[in-house]
C-alpha cells in the first residue's frame, strides 16, 4: 500500500507468526490499526518522531513494545516489527526465526500444520516479548561495558594529570553516562510496574485471554518479567557505581585545584608582601640619596650607607614579621 494523496506515510514492518511464515509489509497506519485492532493513539507510541519512554502495554489482544529501537506489535500468532533493515533489529528477527525454526520442525515431524499452541507450549506472545526483552537488556548492558572501558582508563589519566583535554574526556563520559543511566531507570521502571500489578501481567498472557485472577498465568508472566528485571537492574547498578566513580575523580579534582589555588593565593601574599617591604626600603634610599642640600649632611657622607644598611635590615625584619603573623593565621601553609 502506498501514500495516496493526503493518506498517511507507509512504512516497512515484517511480520512473522507462530508457523514461521513471514512477510514483509509496507503500509501505513490504518492498514495496521485494521490489522491488529488497536487504535490510533495506542499506535502513536511507536511513532519514531514522538518520544515515548519505554512501554509495554497490552490492548485489544496485543501487546505494544516501545523498547528503545524495537517498536513492535504482538499477537497470538503474529508479531509485526518495524524497520525490520535497521542494524538492531536484524539480530531479533533472526532470533525470532532461529526459536520458532524448531517448532515448525516439531509440527511437520508429527503432521500437524496448525499454528494452535499448545496449553503446555511456551505462548507465541511469551516468545517474542522474551527475545525483545534480552535484546534490550544485552543492548544496554554492551553499552554500559563499552562505557566502562572508556571511563576508566580516563579517570586514570585525569588522576595522574589534570588538563582540560582529560577534563573534558571525562565530561564527555559523564555526559554519555546520564543519559544511558535514564534510559536503563526508564526501562526498569516501566518493568517494575508491570510486577507491582497482576492485572497488568495477566493481560499480557493474549493466548489464554488471562484474567487477574488467573494466578498461574500471572505467575509464568512474573517469571519472565523478574528475569530481565533483574538484568536491567544489575546493569543500572553498574551505571550506579561508575557514577560514583566519575563523582569522587570530580571531587579530587575540585579538592587538587582548590589547593592549587591556595598555593597561588599564598605566593600572591609573599610576593605582595616582599614588594612592600622593599618599597619601604626602596622609598628611605630614594630620600637620602636625592641630590638636596642638608646641613646635616655636610661631612657626613658615610652616613648614606648606614641608611641604606639600616633600611634593608628594617625592611627584612617587617617582612619576617607579616609572614609569621600570616603563618600564626593560617594564611600560609598547606
Amino acid at each position: 500500500m502506498k501514500k495516496k494523496g493526503g493518506g498517511s506515510q507507509s512504512h516497512r514492518w515484517i511480520v512473522l507468526d507462530s508457523t514461521g511464515q513471514e512477510i514483509v509489509l509496507d503500509v501505513d497506519k490504518y492498514a495496521i490499526m485494521h490489522r491488529v485492532q488497536i487504535h490510533a493513539r495506542d499506535l502513536r507510541i511507536l511513532d519514531p518522531l514522538l518520544s515515548y519512554p519505554p512501554t509495554i502495554l497490552a490492548r485489544h489482544g496485543a501487546i505494544i513494545l516501545n523498547l528503545e529501537h524495537i517498536k513492535a506489535i504482538i499477537t497470538s500468532k503474529e508479531v509485526l516489527l518495524r524497520n525490520p533493515l535497521d542494524e538492531n533489529v536484524v539480530p531479533i528477527v533472526e532470533e525470532l526465526r532461529r526459536r520458532l525454526k524448531p517448532q515448525i520442525d516439531h509440527r511437520e515431524a508429527n503432521g500437524d500444520g496448525s499454528s494452535h499452541i499448545g496449553e503446555d507450549d511456551y505462548p507465541f506472545e511469551f516468545q517474542v516479548l522474551e527475545v525483545a526483552l534480552e535484546s534490550i537488556c544485552s543492548f544496554l548492558s554492551a553499552r554500559t561495558i563499552e562505557l566502562e572501558t572508556d571511563v576508566y582508563p580516563s579517570l586514570d589519566r585525569l588522576s595522574s594529570k589534570i588538563c582540560s583535554s582529560n577534563l573534558e574526556r571525562v565530561r564527555k563520559s559523564k555526559s554519555e553516562m546520564a543519559q544511558l543511566t535514564a534510559r536503563v531507570q526508564k526501562l526498569r521502571d516501566e518493568l517494575g510496574q508491570l510486577l507491582h500489578e497482576d492485572g497488568d501481567m495477566a493481560e499480557l498472557y493474549l493466548s489464554r485471554a488471562a484474567m487477574p485472577g488467573d494466578e498461574n498465568d500471572v505467575d509464568e508472566v512474573e517469571m519472565l518479567l523478574e528475569t530481565y528485571y533483574m538484568q536491567i537492574d544489575d546493569t543500572l547498578n553498574k551505571l550506579t557505581t561508575l557514577g560514583k566513580h566519575i563523582d569522587n575523580a570530580n571531587a579530587y579534582v575540585r579538592i587538587k585545584l582548590d589547593k592549587d589555588r591556595n598555593r597561588l593565593i599564598q605566593l600572591d601574599l609573599i610576593l605582595n608582601t616582599g614588594n612592600l617591604c622593599l618599597d619601604i626600603s626602596s622609598l628611605v634610599a630614594g630620600i637620602f640619596g636625592m641630590n638636596i642640600p642638608y646641613t646635616w649632611n655636610t661631612n657626613h657622607g658615610y652616613m648614606f650607607k648606614w641608611v641604606v644598611i639600616s633600611s634593608g635590615v628594617f625592611s627584612s625584619l617587617l617582612f619576617c614579621i607579616i609572614m609569621i603573623f600570616a603563618y600564626c593565621k593560617g594564611l600560609l601553609g598547606s
